[in-house]
């Protein structure tokens, strides 16, 4: 369909650009050098010399060619960056979720997109610390509402029978970004030239995300049907999938918009509250938060760590993200949402138990980071069908808040992973090893209390939620369990039975 190929083209591009910016870390140690044997070798706040030279032993990443100015005087600075990043990924995912309710998600996501266009490109002109910080900041505001946009947009204008598919391509995107990342970062001598290979191919396809359409649901939910038949008369093709994704739900949909035409005194704001406060909704919230916390403690433990293997930054930077491409493969496996979410989780869990365990007796470095990485796979796969599944468990009415809120708490488990002390000879602790493996453990377990959501329509209101297949309970497990084996008695009885009366007649 030309509306979602369109869609899917462009947050392909925008994905993969996102994830090399978001890997490309500046290597700040004591000499400040590159380590690709491209440039003079520049120690710290020197002044002189820092123009790139071939057939040196290091590098410096200088910001203007030909000048003294280095970047290795940021050292103290550049420490921050990060920080302030994360502080920006927590600030979208507490306001991005509740502006996209409200706005849409393709205006959020237009200018989001726009920004962070701008802010790859500032560096690369205007190189000051203070500067720098600030567009940190703002970057990771602007890579979590993108994030969470994207992703709903997606989904939402997939049929049912294939949404799958887009959560596992978008990531794919990822990983393509990371590998991209460590070559670019390997052969760009300079500050200037790093930024200006990040944020110049954003530049140019600004004009793609034009195309991007708006969530049909969203449409129809506030009423704006003349949108909805902008969109259908694109394409034949178009039309037929607007009436496939709004016609199983379309009177469910009109009572909602129906119920939101009068809103309540002080505006819409506590109408969603009161559907936040829902007990399905608290109990779905609340596990998938933890899934995502649980999820992000993995991860990034096992991405932070991974220079530990005695592999160098770049290679452990592009095996890193080659070990995220497998995902791609997930929508293959025929398993229901909650049945996968539980094997990767356990998966992922397992493998990271033993991987831990393994470096703590000193096995050998290609078993440990093989297992680390089927870790890191796993733990993937899980992220992205939460993900999927947040985008399934939610309402329409309070989707992007919920699901805000899920990425609030993965941020939260990424800052809480900062925050872990190193051991001083370079091990994961023993506290953290057993975090890292048994978080996912516990999240399988709580996945019984989800409903499965595969090949069903989107919720629009609480009451679909309360409609969807719920999980059946121990009791009804056993009830099951004895009404089989009885039924199975019952037909065991009647071959007995004719076996007697031929042999009386006999």
């Amino acid at each position: 369909m030309a509306t979602r190929c369109r869609h899917d083209a462009a947050l392909t591009l925008h994905l993969v650009l996102i994830r090399e910016r978001r890997r490309v870390k500046l290597p700040v140690a004591a000499t400040c050098h590159l380590g690709n044997n491209t440039g003079a070798s520049v120690r710290r706040g020197a002044s002189e010399g820092n123009q790139s030279q071939p057939g040196q032993e290091e590098a410096d990443w200088t910001t203007k060619s030909g000048t003294g100015d280095s970047v290795c005087g940021w050292t103290d600075w550049l420490s921050y960056g990060q920080t302030l990043y994360m502080v920006g990924l927590l600030l979208g995912s507490l306001f991005g979720g509740a502006i996209s309710d409200r706005y849409g998600k393709r205006p959020v996501l237009l200018v989001c997109v726009c920004l962070h266009a701008v802010c790859g490109l500032v560096p690369a002109i205007l190189p000051q610390p203070h500067l720098f910080l600030a567009i940190r900041c703002l970057t990771g505001v602007c890579c979590c509402c993108i994030n969470i946009c994207s992703f709903s947009l997606v989904v939402e204008w997939t049929l049912p029978a294939a949404r799958l598919w887009p959560p596992a391509f978008l990531p794919f995107c990822f990983s393509l970004g990371t590998m991209g990342g460590a070559p670019l970062a390997w052969l760009s001598s300079t500050w200037r030239q790093l930024h200006l290979s990040l944020a110049l191919p954003q530049l140019i396809c600004l004009p793609l995300y034009l195309s991007i359409p708006e969530s049909p649901r969203w449409l129809l939910l506030k009423r704006r049907t003349a949108a909805l038949d902008s969109y259908r008369s694109n394409s034949p093709a178009d039309k037929h999938c607007l009436d496939l994704l709004l016609d199983s739900a379309w009177s469910d949909l009109q009572k909602a918009a129906e119920a939101q035409e009068e809103p309540p005194p002080g505006g819409h704001a506590p109408s969603d509250i009161m559907q936040l406060r829902h007990p399905t909704i608290l109990l779905r919230l609340f596990i998938m938060s933890y899934l995502s916390a649980a999820s992000a403690l993995t991860y990034f433990g096992i991405c932070m760590n991974i220079g530990s293997f005695g592999v160098g930054v770049y290679s452990a930077q592009f095996f890193s993200g080659l070990s995220e491409a497998p995902c791609l493969l997930i929508p293959l496996v025929r398993l229901g949402r909650r049945p996968l979410s539980m094997l990767a989780l356990f998966l992922s869990g397992a493998a990271c138990f033993l991987s831990l365990l393994l470096s703590r007796y000193n096995a050998k470095p290609e078993l440990v980071m093989s297992l680390a990485l089927l870790g890191k796979l796993c733990i993937l796969a899980a992220t992205f069908i939460s993900i999927l599944y947040s985008i399934e468990l939610f309402p329409t009415v309070v989707r992007q808040r919920c699901v805000s809120l899920v990425n609030l708490c993965f941020r939260l488990g990424c800052l809480v992973n900062s925050l872990v002390p190193p051991n001083p000879n370079g091990a994961i602790s023993l506290a953290a090893m057993v975090v890292y493996s048994s978080g996912p453990i516990v999240g399988c377990s709580l996945c019984l209390l989800l409903p499965e959501t595969s090949g069903v329509p989107l919720p629009d209101s609480v009451e679909d939620c309360d409609r969807q297949p719920r999980p059946p309970s121990m009791s009804a497990l056993w009830r099951t369990r004895k009404l089989v084996s009885s039924q199975t008695r019952k037909t065991e009885i009647p071959p007995a039975e004719k076996d007697d009366t031929h042999s009386g007649l006999i």
